[in-house]
């Protein structure tokens, strides 16, 4: 792809081609002990738990009815994935449990789970109210000996997927001393069809895969999709009408709308961290510059000018600065400037070209892309350019995004067949801890790229 693309190196295929309910808000829960007693308990440092997982045993919760007892065993099930996932908790296998999980619910009795090696507990009971349920949960340290957290949680029944997420957050919170991530989703692009035919629609999902939907219908293409702080709406790039546009998307109502009346194209949207504006490129001629949007009253104001292509910007978590990169001093690398457009500074130096920055939501590092020898690579660097560090390389991966937490990214990667006379390839999201361990593949129903991670649901 030429350096004059305004895309740059992202979206390397074919960009100009032929033209379940959401989880609701409204889980209630309360404390099921002093505020005193919540403070108690060991926390473990995240640098300790990569090396060493902590061993937490996650028996199916107890119910009175076969109906309360299966949702009890989906719901432990949920937990036990969502921390497995993470890399940094290892979950006890349930063959070698010495007390029964209803036993362990009334009274934990501390030697038959530090005998299996286990260092937390959990134990719960879910109870059936009509078609809503009832989900008491308990966390105890075990060499402890005490309770360190006690919630319960009321919602619709066909909601109980979410009950496990906010579950996995609290154990997570309680456990590493840091907010979880599990009570999210993740919004992407669906691709299929040949490689230089590609249909693209955008899609969502829960953070682990399940409650998997579509949003476009694949008749417009569409591209980089990024998440409203509120969860609610989608700025996305769409071909409708043949024509390269920023839309709004609803989740609530599924309308969508062009943003802004621009003459020329239209691309790399992201919302503000108050929401109230969207920053984007716009291409007019040979020349890419950087807008940001009101939301509000649809005013346009000029953060950029000249004649290089300055593109994929996005806010530090406090507004006050943009991060972007431009090919303005020869080559395409990453820049930082005010909110207001001054003080532009390179802060990339390292042997390749990058790209697709993105701000960790803890303001400390800013994730990329990165191109050099051929190979491309997704990696973090702090906001003033030091401490680069390379996550993961391979033949194609781009797109970063952070969960709500900084703690993890998702990306997507290229594979390219076994069976070089097809010329195929596939697409798949995967996620990787910012410290560069645990990467693994997420699974969707086809190839997936562009992802963007919402904030926390609740």
């Amino acid at each position: 792809m030429s350096l004059r693309s305004p895309f740059l190196l992202t979206r390397r295929h074919a960009l100009f081609g032929a033209g379940a309910a959401m989880v609701a808000p409204g889980v209630l829960s309360w404390p099921l002990m002093p505020k005193s007693a919540m403070a108690q308990g060991a926390v473990i440092d995240i640098t300790r738990a990569r090396t060493d997982p902590i061993p937490i045993a996650i028996p199916a919760m107890a119910g009175a009815s076969a109906d309360a007892q299966r949702l009890g065993r989906d719901i432990a099930n949920v937990i036990q994935t969502n921390l497995r996932n993470s890399g940094l908790f290892r979950p006890v296998e349930r063959q070698a449990f010495i007390q029964s999980p209803e036993a362990a619910a009334a009274t934990p009795r501390w030697q038959d789970w530090r005998v299996i090696g286990t260092q937390a507990l959990t134990t719960g009971r879910v109870e059936a109210q009509g078609d809503r349920v009832r989900v008491e949960f308990r966390l105890f340290d075990v060499l402890a000996e005490q309770q360190i957290q006690g919630t319960a949680f009321t919602a619709p029944a066909a909601q109980w997927r979410r009950i496990a997420h906010l579950i996995s957050d609290v154990i997570y919170e309680r456990m590493l001393g840091e907010k979880g991530y599990f009570d999210t989703q993740i919004v992407y692009i669906s691709e299929s069809g040949p490689r230089d035919r590609r249909t693209r629609r955008l899609a969502i999902m829960d953070q682990d895969g399940e409650n998997h939907r579509f949003l476009t219908d694949g008749r417009f293409q569409a591209l980089t999709p990024r998440f409203h702080p509120n969860a609610r709406q989608i700025a996305f790039m769409s071909y409708l009408r043949n024509e390269p546009r920023v839309y709004l998307f609803n989740l609530d109502s599924g309308q969508q709308q062009v943003l802004g009346s621009f003459s020329g194209m239209t691309f790399s949207p992201r919302f503000s961290p108050d929401g109230r504006s969207v920053i984007l490129s716009a291409a007019r001629g040979g020349d890419a510059n950087i807008f940001i949007v009101d939301l509000a009253s649809r005013r346009e104001r000029q953060l950029t000018s000249g004649g290089s292509l300055d593109v994929s910007p996005c806010f530090s978590p406090d507004g006050t600065q943009i991060v972007f990169n431009s090919d303005r001093g020869g080559d395409q690398q990453l820049y930082v400037m005010g909110a207001d457009g001054s003080g532009v500074r390179r802060i990339s130096f390292g042997n390749g070209r990058y790209a697709t920055p993105v701000w960790s939501p803890r303001g400390d590092l800013i994730a990329f892309t990165r191109m050099a020898g051929g190979q491309f690579a997704i990696g973090v660097m702090r906001p003033d350019g030091s401490g680069e560090r390379i996550l993961s390389e391979g033949w194609a991966m781009e797109g970063p995004t952070f969960a709500p937490n900084g703690r993890v990214l998702a990306f997507y990667r290229e594979t390219r067949a076994r069976d070089s006379r097809g010329g195929g390839y596939s697409s798949r999201l995967a996620q990787i801890d910012i410290a560069g361990f645990n990467e693994r593949q997420m699974v969707t129903p086809s190839d997936a790229s562009d992802p963007s991670w919402s904030p926390l649901l609740s």
